[in-house]
């Protein structure tokens, strides 16, 4: 990705419609929050599908999470001396043709392949579009242009996911890759119309983007997101599990509970933009503390059907107010190199993905139940707590760079 200024501390980049500018890489949010989170809830049928087991089921999330974590920093810096507007263009373009390759996999090792593949740009795209919304704002409001590009992820929770796992469920779970697709190319198209082309700093590298990873204060936000957005997904990879087997809901309210999460996650994406405006820092030191109590709530609540959708409206709430200030965090930790810092956000956060995925399948494997997987959660919220603690302490004693 490009390196172009520094988010922080740049004039906003003059665009003749900043609304459907950021609404344009939102969509592109829309798409790769479709195809990651509807396999979790198209997770049994994709088993039949397939003639595997859960816990193989659960490998091709982590397959794109492992994407997402490997694409992430390759192609952040592979990119760095391309304008942010062509790099996205190109990245929508992979992500469509990868995800389409998932739909025509024959077999098991070429859905673990392809899912991998639809994961590389993943955390690239976010990265350069945080990085481009930033700069069309003032530095006052980078935590809202930052949750607006984010809220394409939370959106796709309440309208998007829920289809593709009507559609899945309805007419076969192969669609919602059809789906995604279509997507994609609707991002390309509006992205390529609506967002202004900014040139590429000259001095730009690959060396400098990898810059960033000298600094402390980079590996401790990439840390927080790592531990502690884990018990989010270990919580959300099961959800289909927890709300049949533990709720007692049936399988056609499934959409529902999702649209649900995904209500919590636009409250909870809007509110933690508003507060990373406010301070980025005091936003971690709340959020991270109430995502441990909401899942120990949602533990206990997950034994009744009305507590149950209560909760997950909650759980995806606290787990979504997290992610502007992480994001945030690191334009602030590594202003000179602000891509590859912004896209290994979304690397931190899909570790979470697989790190949950694994920690959830393993205490279900144990026999703990279904529930147990949100508890190992709300322990790795606190963990992730203590990190932050350590990360302001820290910066206390070395201020960060302007």
């Amino acid at each position: 990705m490009s390196s172009v200024i520094s988010p922080s501390t740049a004039a906003p980049a003059k665009t003749t419609n900043l609304g459907m500018a950021i609404f344009a890489l939102a969509m592109g949010g829309v798409g790769i929050g479709v195809t990651e989170f509807t396999m979790m809830g198209l997770l049994k049928e994709v088993e039949l599908g397939l003639g595997i087991s859960t816990p193989e089921a659960g490998h091709l999330i982590s397959a794109y999470a492992l994407g997402v974590v490997v694409g992430a920093p390759l192609l952040a810096a592979v990119g760095a001396r391309l304008p942010r507007k062509k790099l996205a263009l190109g990245l929508l373009l992979f992500f469509t043709v990868a995800n389409l390759s998932s739909y025509v996999a024959p077999d098991y090792a070429w859905m673990l392949v392809s899912r991998f593949a639809a994961g590389l740009p993943h955390g690239a795209f976010f990265g350069v579009a945080a990085v481009i919304a930033a700069s069309l704002v003032p530095p006052t409001r980078r935590g809202w242009a930052i949750s607006m590009v984010m809220a394409g992820l939370s959106v796709s929770n309440v309208v998007g996911v829920p289809f593709a796992t009507w559609l899945g469920q309805t007419f076969g779970w192969r669609l919602l890759f059809v789906l995604v697709g279509a997507i994609g190319l609707l991002a390309l198209a509006m992205v390529w119309k609506f967002v202004p082309f900014q040139h590429a700093h000259p001095d730009a590298s690959i060396r400098r983007e990898l810059g960033a990873l000298k600094r402390l204060q980079v590996w401790l936000a990439l840390l927080v997101g790592i531990v502690g957005f884990g018990g989010f997904f270990a919580t959300y990879t099961y959800i289909a599990h927890t709300m049949t087997a533990v709720a007692g809901i049936p399988s056609a309210l499934l959409p529902l509970v999702v649209a649900l999460y995904g209500l919590g996650m636009v409250a909870g994406n809007i509110v933690g933009g508003r507060l990373a405006d406010r301070s980025v820092m005091g936003t971690l030191y709340r959020v991270l503390p109430a995502i441990a109590v909401a899942l120990v709530v949602y533990a206990v609540a997950a034994h009744w059907q009305w507590s149950a959708m209560v909760m997950v409206f909650v759980v995806g709430a606290s787990g979504s107010m997290l992610i502007p200030a992480l994001q945030t965090r690191l334009l602030d930790a590594s202003p000179d190199a602000p891509s590859l810092a912004s896209s290994l956000n979304h690397a931190a956060l899909n570790v979470a993905n697989a790190l949950g995925a694994f920690l959830g399948g393993l205490v279900i494997a144990l026999g703990w139940g279904f529930v147990a997987p949100a508890l190992v959660g709300a322990v790795l919220a606190v963990l992730g707590f203590g990190v932050a603690l350590l990360s302001g302490l820290l910066e206390r004693k070395r201020p960060l760079p302007a």
